[in-house]
């Protein structure tokens, strides 16, 4: 389990300066300089990420079961995780409408991910990651809509600034991209439920 905590603090505490430490993060960006700082982001983030799933690897099955979930859990966390995919294929679909509605759809989707998978894994090793992630995409969905608030002026005026037939033209384009990114989401989603789930993790989500 040391292996899977130590492995979470760095992945997360690497993803989390913007949560916690604003200026911190500022001020060493400006020392280092950009390059240097996201070099030193990304190799942290790594480290952390392998540790964590070697740790979550070797105490899983091991691992006590806190609770015998329901008899739709798998179905339920299932259907979460059509939401969740869904809220992934906004981050890189430009322009849809769910993305500039919600402004963090990665966020959003990281933490129904961990919801789901929280419904449907009882076990202690489960809690541990799943539940780390919950409460890290909460957080961090709270601190970006602050900072979202904070920006709200200048976003109005822009808004404001569009002639009739701009806007015209950029609703159309985010109908288009809104149902590219549904039909993508879903796509990714039944691939991975039905096909790579149960040859990558061992274990069919519809089970």
């Amino acid at each position: 389990m040391a292996w899977l905590i130590l492995g979470l603090v760095l992945f997360l505490g690497a993803h989390s300066t913007r949560i916690f430490a604003e200026n911190w993060r500022q001020a060493i960006l400006e020392r280092l300089g950009e390059k240097a700082y996201k070099g030193v982001y990304t190799l942290v983030s790594l480290v952390g990420f392998g540790l964590m799933m070697f740790g979550f690897d070797q105490v899983r099955w091991d691992s006590p079961v806190l609770w015998s979930p329901p008899v739709w859990a798998k179905h339920g966390a299932a259907l979460l995780m059509l939401v969740s995919l869904v809220l992934l294929a906004c981050v890189y679909s430009p322009r849809n409408a769910i993305k500039a509605k919600l402004h963090h759809p990665m966020v959003l989707s990281v933490k129904v991910w961990a919801l789901a998978h929280l419904l449907a894994n009882p076990r202690l090793a489960d809690v541990v990651l799943f539940g780390a992630f919950l409460i890290w995409a909460v957080l961090n969905f709270r601190s970006a809509r602050a900072r979202d608030r904070a920006m709200s002026l200048n976003a109005a005026q822009d808004a404001a600034d569009l002639t009739l037939s701009e806007s015209e033209t950029k609703n159309q384009a985010k109908l288009l991209s809104t149902v590219i990114t549904l039909v993508g989401g879903m796509a990714i989603w039944a691939l991975i439920t039905f096909v790579l789930h149960a040859k990558l993790v061992g274990v069919s989500p519809m089970g």
